[in-house]
């Protein structure tokens, strides 16, 4: 099966590898996993699957490739799927090879000698290559080319005498970012890494059933009421409607992905008692007080530029206006993507109001900007339906290095951020001007009235800083150079 694009230019945008759901308690869960699953599809379009149990038929899987609509809304497909218990995964990949092989599709499964245990993981390994090879001298057999497999060969290396503490075992030697869902014949279990970088929450279902998601959007659709997030660190193990709680590991500062609040979660989920949208509201917000601009019109870059537009013009005065509409029907490419095809790939997906856009002062309002060869199309569209200016505000500061727990970023060479000053992008995109929301006003929009603490930073933002919180030991051995003075750099230095 060929790889699709669900975005015609998704090559120029920034992805989360996954979403994770789970259901205890309630009969078919997997019905309930698959909605849930459906909630979490920005986080991921390649795959998905879903593993269930009852107590006849044992552990059941379906793993395919596409969207959770085409897949996992067929009856005769649910039916292999009974039981009151079920994870399930949304993959866009950045560890194996993207949209190959099915064998990379989770949730993984082992069976151990008490028993067989699911695994679905969103974030990234960065130890991974260390562990795969330590992991194939002593004997085991990989059959994917996903880090999340190490997880299943190091508990099945464990001597602990239940799954749980298995788990506690293995995820004690993996580095790096990790939001976890499993689940064993009786229990489902969620855990994050101490850092806290992926997110994960607790649902409430009915009298007796309990749901973990990437985000509450996903208990959203299946009426769960929200409980709490799974805290740094933490471990939760739910059976029987209770849940019990660990700390396996040892304590650190948090460090949240910042871009979870800039672009990868849903505007209507709730981060942290905040709400996504308000979030990027207030970033407009900050845009606007620090890069403030005579124009007619403040325009989004759909979707993800709206709410931090709206922001932008209530706090500039400048009047809001839908300039680009978005396609709502472009989902896969429905013809041979041609070289032709894939210079029309942007007006596919977006096309200009020209008698809003004609004569005007423009600002157009982006979540970021990666290669920026999105942002020169755009700007060659708005010019063309007669703009007079045109400005662009990004709604994060500029992505300079790379994502190494859980997105899926181009190297470094080929960030524009990483190559440009601001003033020689604005002259590459060919656009009257070009700001960044600061770091310090990105922490302020996200709920920090402080901004940035520079000695201990409340987020992980190593996407826009190059402060890694954990060393990306995988990547050093490639040759990545890190930021000189930033903590994870400080880490390597030490070690050695």
């Amino acid at each position: 099966m060929k790889p699709f694009l669900a975005h015609p230019f998704d090559d120029d945008r920034l992805h989360e590898e996954c979403g994770v759901f789970g259901v205890i308690g309630v009969a078919e869960a997997a019905n309930f996993v698959a909605l849930g699953l459906h909630a979490l599809q920005h986080r991921g379009q390649e795959a998905g699957g879903i593993v269930s149990h009852d107590g006849e038929s044992g552990f059941n899987s379906a793993h395919r490739f596409g969207y959770v609509r085409d897949n996992f809304t067929k009856q005769s497909l649910m039916e292999t799927l009974p039981g009151p218990l079920a994870i399930g995964h949304v993959r866009y990949s950045t560890a194996g090879a993207k949209a190959a092989h099915i064998r990379d599709v989770q949730p993984f499964f082992g069976e151990f000698s008490m028993g067989g245990c699911a695994v679905a993981h969103n974030g990234n390994i960065t130890n991974a290559a260390a562990l795969r090879r330590e992991l194939i001298e002593r004997g085991s057999i990989f059959q994917s080319g996903s880090d999340t497999e190490c997880i299943i060969h190091l508990m099945a290396r464990s001597i602990q005498r239940n799954i749980p503490e298995r788990m506690k075992d293995a995820l004690r030697r993996v580095e790096g970012a990790f939001s976890v869902i499993a689940m064993t014949r009786t229990k489902l279990i969620g855990v994050r890494d101490s850092l806290g970088v992926r997110p994960l929450v607790i649902g409430k279902l009915g009298d007796d059933g309990y749901a973990l998601s990437s985000e509450t959007c996903g208990l959203d659709i299946i009426g769960a009421e929200f409980v709490r997030e799974v805290e740094p660190g933490e471990m939760v193990v739910i059976s029987k409607g209770k849940i019990e709680s660990s700390r396996p590991f040892a304590p650190m500062n948090s460090r949240f992905c910042i871009f979870e609040h800039v672009y990868f979660s849903r505007p209507d989920s709730i981060i942290g008692g905040r709400s996504v949208y308000e979030t990027r509201r207030q970033i407009g917000v900050e845009l606007a007080r620090e890069a403030p601009v005579e124009a007619d019109l403040v325009c989004p870059v759909p979707d993800s530029g709206t709410p931090a537009a709206i922001g932008y013009a209530q706090e500039s005065g400048i009047p809001y206006g839908m300039g680009i509409i978005r396609n709502q029907y472009m989902g896969r490419t429905f013809i041979e993507p041609t070289d032709q095809i894939r210079n029309m790939g942007v007006r596919l997906k977006l096309n200009v109001n020209r008698s809003l856009i004609a004569g005007k002062r423009v600002v157009l309002v982006d979540d970021s900007v990666v290669r920026g060869t999105t942002s020169r199309k755009i700007k060659d569209m708005i010019i063309d339906a007669g703009a007079q200016e045109v400005h662009f505000r990004i709604a994060s500061p500029p992505t300079a290095w790379p994502c190494f727990y859980g997105v899926d970023t181009p190297d470094r060479e080929k960030l524009l951020a990483a190559q440009m000053t601001p003033d020689q992008m604005r002259e590459w995109i060919g656009v009257d001007s070009l700001s960044f929301v600061t770091l310090d006003g990105l922490y302020r929009a996200a709920g920090e009235a402080g901004g940035r603490s520079n000695s201990c930073p409340q987020y992980c933002d190593a996407c826009f800083s190059g402060d890694y919180p954990v060393a990306p030991f995988d990547q050093l051995e490639r040759g990545f150079q890190m930021k000189e003075g930033s903590e994870s750099s400080r880490q390597n230095h030490a070690a050695e």
